[in-house]
């Protein structure tokens, strides 16, 4: 294991020894190939790069309580990713193949995958994109599929901490791309424009729908769920990422009989709520102290610590995937 703080580490880069590539090519995917060179040769005019015919996933590997190693729903992740690329005109990459490499990825750089009890991850970033030289707007015919992981600390720098947010109806994020029922994210560097000041600030940013401003969608890069009277609210939209923690988070509010909405949330109830917090696989469970409107001077205030609900959601997602209870609904891939 490498002489690491896990600790103190954020949700940031750390080189790791080894990535996983697939070459699709001549109509087919290649084999997995393990290198040690993190840079890849690309053409100028790649249509990853032209037109950003490209996609790409997040999961995270646990090391348990047992002395396991876990990877928490990789099969959600591989058909989201399925789900992309028939949006963005991509071959889809089997379930197995995902899966395989994954694996493979994780097994190869272990040394980074942090000790049980340190609150660190492996963050696991698969991507694929177009590799063939465009200049009309047209897809690509061959693509590179790869994997890279790095150990990770908390998304937010409070952790489990409240984090405050502030409502962004200024700068919007691009609406997730897809024809019919795709429903995949969009591209996080159309928001940077309006997350990067906040963030400089020590704030996240909480968007509303694009078409009218009036509807909660989500944070950025996470999901958002708010409480009312015991009840876990999070916003129904078409044009918010799927995310695969707060389907999660919905299916255990059922496990222990917490009441689920998931609807159309005008801003304007933001008030009503006693809890609020941002959820992904980066942000996990991030609670929100506060939201601020500044167009209408208002600050909406759910609490410098975590609420009842946000800690009893916490401890069973964590307890699943750290392997401290059954897993139930077996979401957790255990390595050989």
């Amino acid at each position: 294991m490498k002489d690491i703080d896990w600790t103190k580490l954020t949700f940031s880069y750390t080189e790791t020894d080894y990535i996983v590539r697939c070459r699709y090519e001549h109509g087919a995917w290649g084999e997995l190939v393990v290198t040690q060179e993190k840079t890849l040769p690309i053409h100028v005019a790649a249509a990853g790069l032209q037109y950003a015919q490209q996609c790409f996933e997040g999961l995270k590997a646990y090391r348990r309580a047992d002395g396991t190693i876990g990877i928490f729903r990789p099969i959600e992740n591989a058909l989201r990713m399925q789900d992309s690329a028939r949006a963005m005109y991509m071959p889809l990459l089997p379930t197995d193949t995902f899966i395989e490499a994954v694996t493979l990825a994780v097994k190869m750089n272990l040394d980074y995958l942090p000790p049980y009890g340190t609150g660190a991850t492996l963050y696991i970033r698969p991507i694929m994109f177009g590799i063939t030289p465009k200049v009309g707007v047209a897809p690509a015919e061959e693509f590179e599929f790869c994997i890279v992981v790095t150990p990770i600390g908390p998304y937010f720098p409070t952790g489990f901490g409240t984090t405050p947010f502030i409502i962004n109806r200024h700068v919007d994020r691009a609406a997730p791309l897809g024809t019919g029922q795709y429903k995949v994210g969009g591209n996080y560097a159309s928001s940077f424009r309006a997350t990067e000041p906040a963030h400089e600030a020590g704030v996240g940013v909480l968007f509303l729908d694009s078409a009218q401003h009036l509807y909660l969608d989500e944070c950025g890069g996470a999901n958002i769920f708010l409480v009312k009277d015991g009840t876990y609210c999070t916003p129904k939209s078409d044009s918010i990422l799927p995310s695969i923690i707060n389907r999660s988070l919905m299916q255990l509010c059922r496990d222990l009989l917490i009441p689920v909405e998931e609807r159309r949330i005008p801003y304007t109830e933001l008030g009503t709520f006693t809890e609020a917090a941002a959820c992904g696989t980066g942000a996990a469970i991030s609670p929100i102290s506060r939201i601020t409107d500044p167009d209408n001077g208002i600050t909406y205030h759910y609490g410098e610590e975590p609420g009842p609900v946000c800690k009893q959601l916490y401890k069973a997602l964590r307890d699943i995937q750290f392997g401290r209870v059954e897993d139930a609904h077996n979401w957790c891939y255990i390595l050989d």
